[in-house]
């Protein structure tokens, strides 16, 4: 069975995540599918203590970057499919796509800040 939540050293990755601007939602899903190979979303809310539509935008938010992929989970009975969830590459390549993005994001606001005080030294 599936661990019930996040270890401490998980929840700082989370919010290392996060300062990277990663999104609440999708780093505490990315952090928590990591360590399993398959997730369903009821195991990601128990764990991460998301609710059912902010896994379910988190999930596909990562599908669409193509972190993540997605399949229906044969059940006995009636009521909505069960999905199961993992990641779609290595973790330590979604990291990487992560850290280009945030570097991107360093390199602009340094361009950013030398053109501010270009302006300020013209102007004044």
């Amino acid at each position: 069975m599936a661990e019930k939540t996040l270890t401490k050293k998980q929840k700082d990755l989370v919010e290392r995540l996060r300062k990277a601007g990663v999104e609440r939602n999708i780093a505490l899903t990315l952090v928590y599918v990591a360590g399993r190979d398959e997730a369903t979303r009821r195991e990601i809310e128990s764990a991460t203590g998301l609710k059912q539509p902010e896994v379910s935008i988190a999930t596909q938010a990562m599908r669409m970057k193509d972190w993540m992929d997605k399949r229906d989970i044969k059940k006995e009975g009636k009521g909505r499919p069960v999905h199961g969830y993992k990641l779609d590459k290595p973790i330590d390549e979604i990291f990487l796509e992560i850290q280009k993005e945030e570097k991107a994001r360093i390199s602009e606001m340094e361009s950013n800040l030398k053109k501010i005080d270009e302006l300020v030294k013209a102007i004044y």
